[in-house]
């Protein structure tokens, strides 16, 4: 019980988590009025508006700064983080699932036109799982936000 106290008193942690939690959420909520479904995956799913990756470790990283300064290890380590995450969320995460349209329309290509070719056994690629630019931007806007309230509930 005492390491459950521990953590749910560690600002740093709860702020990313905050930061997740918030940004799953309202990434589901942007889906249902886009879309007008309510898609439970989104919920805990990668891609789409805002980056709940970017939140939580812009989270991490401004709770590092406000907790510890920015001469701390802290911060240097979840700084250094943040920008790879952000980083991978926009570039390599975003390629990949540009790429998965592709092989889902060719796939869906051999399978509708011409199933006596090949046969495909998997399922359609996830296509959603990288980030625009403004997602990524979002999330970390939304992740500093959080940490400043964290800052200044709990000081």
């Amino acid at each position: 019980m005492e390491s459950l106290f521990r953590i749910l008193n560690n600002h740093l942690f709860m702020s990313a988590a905050m930061g997740w939690l918030v940004a799953q959420v309202l990434k589901t909520l942007i889906d249902l009025l886009i879309t007008k479904e309510f898609t439970p995956e989104r919920l805990v799913g990668s891609g789409g508006m805002p980056s709940s990756h970017s939140s939580t470790v812009c989270a991490l990283a401004t709770s590092a700064a406000l907790w510890y300064g920015l001469g701390s290890s802290e911060f240097a380590i979840s700084s250094i983080i943040a920008i790879i995450v952000m980083y991978d969320a926009r570039g390599v995460r975003r390629e990949t699932g540009n790429q998965a349209v592709v092989l889902n329309k060719i796939m869906d290509y051999f399978t509708n036109e011409h199933p006596e070719d090949l046969v495909f056994d998997e399922e359609n690629l996830k296509e959603l799982i990288g980030h625009t630019p403004l997602q990524v931007l979002a999330g970390a806007l939304l992740g500093i936000l959080i940490s400043f309230i964290f800052y200044y509930v709990y000081r």
